[in-house]
C-alpha cells in the first residue's frame, strides 16, 4: 500500500520543511494502522520539488519524514522524487518510478500495489506503474480529477476499508 504524503496523510502546506508545520488528514493514523494491521506493506510516494526549486533542503525532506513517523509509526519505504517539473525525470508523478522503485525496494510487483492521493497525478502514476489508485479527494483536488478516477473514497479510511481483499483480510 503507498501513500502520497502531502494532501494524503498530511495537510499539504507548500514546500513544507517544518516538522512542527506537520498535521494529520482525518483518519490518516487509524487507515495506515488497518493496513498494516493486515501484515500489508506500507510506503510512502512523495513529490518534493522544492529542493529543485531551492526552496527546501534534503535535510528538511528528512526532518518532516520523521515528524510523519512519529505520528504514524514507521514506514516501509519512502520514495521521494526531489526534481522539478521542468527536470524530465522518471520519478516525478505522474511518471510512474516512484512507484515502481517503491515496489522493487518492497519485493512486490507494481500490479499488486494500491496508490493512494489526492490529485490526479497520484492516480496517473499508479496507472502508468500498472498499479490500483484510489483518489481521496480534498480541497485542492479538482472535478475533471474526480470525474477521471476509477476509485474515489471520502477520506483515508474508507478508502482503505473499501478495497477487495483475500483472504485473511489484505487487499
Amino acid at each position: 500500500m503507498l501513500f502520497d504524503r502531502d494532501g494524503t496523510l498530511i495537510h499539504d502546506v507548500p514546500y513544507n520543511g517544518d516538522p512542527a508545520r506537520v498535521r494529520l488528514m482525518p483518519h490518516a493514523r487509524a487507515a495506515v494502522d488497518a493496513v498494516r494491521e493486515w501484515g500489508v506493506p506500507v510506503g510512502v510516494v512523495t513529490n518534493q520539488s522544492g529542493v529543485a526549486r531551492g526552496l527546501l533542503t534534503p535535510g528538511a525532506v528528512e526532518a518532516v519524514r520523521r515528524r510523519v513517523e512519529e505520528l504514524l509509526g514507521p514506514f516501509d519505504i519512502w520514495a521521494v522524487c526531489p526534481h522539478g517539473p521542468a527536470d524530465g525525470c522518471g520519478c516525478r508523478k505522474p511518471a510512474p518510478g516512484l512507484i515502481h522503485a517503491a515496489c522493487a525496494a518492497l519485493g512486490t510487483a507494481p500490479h499488486r500495489a494500491v496508490v493512494l492521493g489526492d490529485i490526479g497525478a497520484d492516480l496517473a502514476a499508479a496507472r502508468a506503474a500498472g498499479a490500483q489508485g484510489v483518489l481521496v479527494p480534498n480541497e485542492v483536488t479538482r472535478p475533471e480529477e474526480i470525474a477521471d478516477a476509477t476509485r474515489t473514497a471520502p477520506d483515508l479510511l474508507t478508502a482503505v476499508r473499501g478495497l477487495p481483499t483475500r483472504a485473511g483480510g489484505a487487499p
